[in-house]
């Protein structure tokens, strides 16, 4: 039989267990709860600007003159006068005296032309007398007729000939003795000059080189599949008379002129398969136009161009990758994800112009997203921050605060 000692101890123990256990748990803390996190995605926006839009079409050239010509002598002879512009770099106008081939020979064989033409004349007028008086003689015979040779018909022929020729040989020797005189042949700016004073010269020898002032020339490489971006004036032909800005340098300064497209050249090169179009500049070195101030366009000058092409109506630039397979991402009013599908007429850079899809104020996506659903619930970047932010009253009250806290603490 348990004796009194054993039944208690067991008691004891238990009774120790469960006043721990009670002990130790009321010293556990209650799990804490957590705030609740919004998983909504945020997104960065740009708003859309629709307004009208020139397209235009980029390239570069030379600038060259639409006219030269190379100076060469039709005479032999010394260079006997040299003017005092016929200089590289020398602008000259139209029928300027540049060289003269000594012309004293040349105005020798004028007069020897012109004595043989009045020979000639004084020959003719005396033929033409003689059968005159050979034309009445015959007319007082009655019973025969007279012949071509009797009338003196064929000497007439003859010394008319020799009038004629003589006349011809007046011409040429006072042709010669104009090409003693090198002209310039319209307003023009001395590229070279290959003689000097006492320099013989022969015919086709080089006399120099003269570039044309009065229109400079710019051929403009186009990619074919740029050409549809012109304007058609006809049905083959793309740009022409459209403006073009030339940009380039002068003096270290950038500095622009305005041109136009005159023709196309209507060919693919075989090399750089690109088609050439033609933009004309009228004056380029301000000769004529009395222009003071402005900056003249130089012959052998690098330019880029831009060609102005159609106008949209409505068009908007947005970033190229943006787009996925003809789609942009727009963040709608109720602030949920929405694709749209728009009409991009072309490429320029790293960017689309966009004719249609997009209307003016509408909130282009431009962040990356994860895990992208149409519809899905979105958040703005602008707003996460707003409300991270404290208000002007929760500023307020939080500085009332801490100046109400020092002064407890000074006391």
């Amino acid at each position: 039989m348990a004796t009194k000692k054993q039944i208690i101890i067991p008691i004891v123990i238990l009774a120790t267990g469960i006043a721990a256990m009670v002990g130790f748990s009321s010293m556990k803390k209650p799990p804490e709860e957590k705030e609740q996190v919004d998983n909504t995605p945020i997104v960065a926006v740009e708003k859309i600007s629709v307004a009208p839009m020139t397209l235009t079409v980029n390239s570069y050239g030379m600038v060259k003159p639409k006219y030269e010509t190379e100076l060469i002598a039709q005479v032999n002879g010394e260079i006997v006068e040299l003017s005092a512009v016929f200089v590289r770099g020398g602008f000259v106008k139209k029928g300027q005296l540049l060289a003269r081939i000594d012309p004293s020979d040349y105005k020798a064989a004028l007069l020897d032309a012109q004595a043989s033409m009045a020979s000639a004349r004084a020959a003719l007028e005396k033929e033409m007398a003689q059968g005159k008086v050979a034309e009445r003689e015959w007319k007082q015979i009655e019973n025969s007729s007279p012949t071509e040779l009797s009338l003196r018909k064929p000497q007439l022929a003859q010394e008319l000939a020799r009038v004629k020729s003589a006349q011809a040989s007046v011409l040429r020797a006072k042709r010669n003795l104009e090409r003693t005189e090198i002209r310039s042949p319209y307003d023009a700016l001395i590229d070279s000059r290959n003689v000097g004073l006492g320099s013989f010269v022969g015919v086709g020898s080089k006399i120099g080189h003269v570039l044309g002032t009065a229109v400079a020339e710019i051929r403009l490489p186009v990619a074919d599949n740029q050409l549809a971006f012109l304007t058609k004036t006809a049905v083959t032909q793309q740009g022409v008379n459209a403006p073009v800005n030339l940009i380039g340098t002068y003096a270290g300064q950038s500095t622009q002129w305005q041109a136009h497209i005159s023709r196309s050249e209507g060919i693919i090169d075989s090399q750089s398969r690109m088609s050439y179009l033609v933009a004309e500049i009228n004056d380029p070195y301000l000769l004529n136009s009395g222009n003071t101030t402005g900056v003249p366009l130089r012959f052998g000058s690098y330019v880029n161009a831009k060609i102005k092409g159609y106008d949209i109506s409505q068009a908007t630039l947005i970033p190229r990758y943006l787009v996925v397979n003809g789609k942009v991402a727009l963040l709608d009013s109720e602030s949920k994800l929405h694709y749209v599908v728009i009409d991009i007429v072309r490429q320029q850079g790293s960017h689309v112009v966009v004719a249609n899809g997009l209307a003016d104020g509408d909130q282009l996506i431009v962040s990356a997203l994860d895990y992208p659903v149409d519809g899905m619930k979105l958040a703005l970047v602008v707003e996460d921050a707003e409300k991270e932010l404290p208000t002007s009253e929760e500023n307020s009250s939080e500085t009332q605060m801490a100046s109400n806290n020092k002064k407890d603490s000074g006391e």
